[in-house]
């Protein structure tokens, strides 16, 4: 019987690929609910302040991109 070929692959996921729903372990975490009350519930204090800086930080850049959002409707409205 011959040899079968084999092909090296890639041993890193990326998010958005693969089977819907599926968890990744790695990478940022989006700071819903359910990340901020797993955090709490593991009692991992490093984790909490992470997740929190994480959280104010996501809260901040969407604060930011709503402004931009306003402006932008704002100056469209008055055309």
């Amino acid at each position: 019987m011959p040899a079968r070929k084999t092909t090296k692959k890639s041993t890193t996921k990326k998010a958005g690929k693969g089977r819907a729903g599926a968890r990744v372990d790695t990478g940022a975490v989006p700071p819903y609910g359910e990340a901020i009350r797993g955090a709490v519930a593991r009692g991992d204090v490093q984790e909490m302040k992470d997740t929190a800086a994480s959280a104010r930080k996501w809260i901040s850049d969407v604060q930011s991109a709503l402004k931009e959002l306003d402006g932008a409707m704002k100056k469209s409205s008055k055309k």
